[in-house]
């Protein structure tokens, strides 16, 4: 069984503390959100858990050497940009060693979708293509842990929910899964569990029904959510973005 956790993880920058003393244990088999609004500390979190930045506390990815982090945990960045013209097969099959041939590599393609861009440079590529081919990549690493962070960012609504499923299905192998996501909707119909990160410390964590509260949706998002059972899951569809002297009242939860 391969661990994640990380333990009164802190961050600063100069004086600021960007990150403050997080504390997550994450299971095999567990697709998590990450969720928090614009510079909350989500992507901070993932950077230090895997070492990438300077931090204080435990990761138990940090403390492993180069390598075995390589073997143990695939990373998804935010940024998206691909500096060299290199065919996307080759840029995919950099998750395994440059095998070309690698059934995780040829799966992964298929999985995204982008067998078909497999010769094109994917430098020629669009913004939403790139950023499949990149977690094409993370993915063919094959990895029991993947941190990924807004992995369906810039994708169309297609393949942000083909992404998802991915994401799910490596989690029902008994991988686990970290990916920090914006769209509160797909989090909760996707993710077994939310972790909520807001001014630099995680202030939540479980089920989505009981995460995304009408009051946390306020406190932290600042805006008036629908919220509603389903079959598939929670529907939670942002509304109105909420003034610091806008009424209390935000969300509406259907009995």
């Amino acid at each position: 069984m391969t661990e994640f956790r990380v333990e009164n993880l802190t961050v600063m920058r100069g004086s600021a503390r960007v990150l403050d003393r997080a504390c997550l244990h994450l299971h095999p088999g567990e697709f998590v959100g990450l969720i928090g609004p614009n510079g909350a500390g989500k992507s901070t979190l993932l950077r230090a858990a895997l070492g990438l930045v300077a931090a204080q506390g435990f990761s138990s990815l940090a403390r492993l050497a180069p390598a075995a982090r390589a073997r143990t945990s695939a990373w998804l960045p935010q940024a998206r940009e691909i500096a060299w013209p290199m065919p996307v097969i080759d840029l995919v099959a950099l998750a395994q060693n440059g095998r070309r041939d690698a059934p995780q590599v040829r799966a992964a393609l298929k999985r995204m979708d982008i067998a078909h861009l497999a010769q094109r440079p994917a430098t020629a590529l669009s913004g939403g293509e790139q950023a499949r081919v990149l977690m094409a990549r993370a993915l063919a690493q094959d990895t029991p842990i993947l941190l990924a962070d807004e992995p369906i960012a810039g994708l169309d609504p297609a393949h942000q929910i083909t992404c998802m499923n991915h994401c799910a299905a490596r989690a029902a192998e008994g991988r686990t899964v970290l990916a920090s996501l914006h769209d509160l909707g797909l989090a909760a119909r996707y993710c077994a569990r939310l972790v909520v990160v807001h001014e630099g410390r995680i202030v939540a964590d479980g089920a989505p029904a009981k995460v995304l509260t009408p009051a946390l949706l306020r406190d932290v998002f600042a805006i008036h959510c629908h919220i509603a059972q389903a079959e598939g899951g929670l529907i939670v569809q942002p509304l109105d973005a909420l003034s610091s002297s806008a009424a209390k009242e935000s969300c509406h939860v259907p009995r």
